[in-house]
């Protein structure tokens, strides 16, 4: 039986159940949060204990399993997530390993791997496989899975880089992959091509926020790549409503495609983007964004629009099982 790493052990994948394939437990940068959080818009107890009871109440609805992309560049901490796992057991938490950039490689890696001024391999690449196969700094707990980002830039020399690095950790190791799109500039494309000539597997590919998109030729085009469209930022209505996300993935399970999508939010207990307006400004700008929407709201204007349940189950169990198997 496959099994896939969380973050209190490996489980199998049989057992993961629903699972919602992009949700973060903190967007929490620590450099941020030490020199400016404390006593302004961070308090350790109060943000952890707010995290159980929202993960306790998203394992009511159903959910078994998040996949959480939080990697350098958005604050992961994994004992805070350990921490909070320990409290949620219903619930398994899959943690990642990889880089989140627009632009530029961190400067930590600037100067070292190949032609550069300490010539050499690339040294992310066996840092992501550490995180993959031994664990994540003194945790013991191991990534499941690699994350990068194609934005509105492009594949700029650092982002490249980062995504090169990424898929060679995926040749090592076959872990998936998440990667970031920017879906106005059909970055998914770019994405998958460059992952294609590293000798990706782009059935084990996620096309992150490919959902922002209803441009069904487009969206087309990447899944019959064999990668799997992340159709995973419900409730974030300012870049795609509600509404015309539904009709976008109600027209691709007509067209046969229900096997080559996952749901997801992309919403997390707490983001250190918007500090203290987290708890009173983001409800009233994105009141939907959180993790209830996909079964309050999403899943039965799934079905009113003629999605199956059996399309539903696949979306929302057996895409993400092949996707860990």
């Amino acid at each position: 039986m496959p099994t896939v790493n969380t973050v209190r052990g490996p489980v199998d994948v049989d057992a993961l159940g629903q699972t919602l394939m992009h949700e973060h437990v903190f967007v929490v940068a620590t450099e941020h949060l030490d020199n400016y959080g404390k006593g302004a818009w961070w308090d350790e107890e109060f943000r952890v204990s707010d995290a159980i009871a929202k993960l306790n109440a998203l394992v009511a609805k159903g959910v078994s399993t998040i996949a959480d992309p939080t990697v350098w560049g958005l604050g992961r901490y994994i004992p805070r997530v350990q921490r909070i796992a320990a409290e949620v057991p219903g619930l398994n938490i899959i943690a990642a390993t990889g880089l989140y950039s627009y632009d530029e490689v961190p400067h930590q890696y600037e100067h070292r791997g190949p032609g550069l001024l300490m010539d050499g391999p690339d040294p992310m690449i066996d840092d992501f496989v550490r995180d993959l196969t031994v664990g994540i700094a003194d945790t013991g707990v191991k990534a499941a899975f690699l994350k990068c980002v194609v934005e509105q830039k492009g594949l700029t020399p650092g982002v490249e880089r980062i995504c090169r690095a990424v898929a060679q950790a995926h040749v090592r190791t076959g872990a998936p992959i998440t990667v970031h799109t920017d879906s106005t500039t059909q970055a998914g494309v770019l994405a998958l091509d460059l992952f294609a000539k590293e000798g990706v597997d782009l059935a084990k590919v996620v096309v992150g926020h490919a959902g922002d998109s209803n441009d069904l030729d487009y969206l087309m085009r990447l899944a019959d790549t064999g990668a799997t469209l992340g159709m995973d930022r419900f409730g974030l209505d300012l870049y795609n409503p509600t509404a015309q996300r539904v009709e976008t993935i109600a027209a691709l399970c007509g067209r046969g495609y229900a096997d080559r999508m996952v749901l997801s939010h992309d919403t997390a207990c707490f983001m250190d983007y918007f500090g203290d307006a987290w708890d009173e400004g983001v409800p009233v700008i994105a009141p939907n964004w959180r993790y209830d929407h996909i079964h309050d709201d999403v899943l039965p204007a799934l079905r009113a629009s003629g999605v199956t349940g059996e399309q539903i189950d696949q979306m929302l169990v057996f895409n993400p099982r092949r996707y860990f198997s």
